[in-house]
């Protein structure tokens, strides 16, 4: 079955310059690049992707990095992955969240590290389920930035929109 899911190459994986090896680590899996963008990423965005998490312990060193704070990098490269199972091909190639727990060949086992105040550097993201996918998709795209329509869509007139253009 055709899923989409996103996949946020973080802070820690820019500044390292993994960008390149992250990729071709990732097109083992033969899945389609529908959308990519570098992003900035907002307080309000990092709060609301990780929203889920935000009773634990951990929530405001969380947003810290990434929102790129921790990094000096404040932006992350955020990709929608689509094709045949491509959460399940996405997250065994992305590894445990836990960097030490990883396996030594995945993404996270061979680059992420866990920092002496405790923070995962795990350098990717990738949705956990479908729904979830549908939900950072979403949050992290609009419809016309990805190449093939994953979820119902609508036109609307907005009126009095500005927007930045080439000058």
């Amino acid at each position: 079955m055709s899923q989409a899911t996103l996949i946020l190459i973080k802070p820690d994986g820019l500044k390292k310059s993994l960008t390149g090896n992250i990729l071709t680590r990732l097109s083992e899996t033969k899945l389609e690049i529908v959308a990519a963008k570098m992003k900035r990423v907002s307080k309000e965005l990092a709060q609301e992707h990780y929203k889920h998490l935000k009773d634990k312990p951990f929530f405001p060193e969380l947003i810290k990095y990434i929102l790129g704070e921790l990094h000096d990098r404040r932006k992350v490269m955020a990709l929608v992955y689509w094709g045949k199972d491509a959460i399940t091909k996405c997250r065994e190639l992305a590894g445990s969240t836990n960097p030490e727990e990883a396996d030594s060949t995945s993404i996270r086992g061979s680059y992420g590290r866990i920092t002496t105040s405790g923070v995962y550097e795990n350098v990717v993201h990738v949705s956990s389920d479908a729904a979830e996918a549908e939900r950072e998709i979403k949050l992290w795209f609009e419809p016309e930035e990805i190449i093939v329509d994953l979820y119902p869509s609508k036109e609307i007139a907005v009126k009095e929109q500005k927007k930045k253009v080439w000058a």
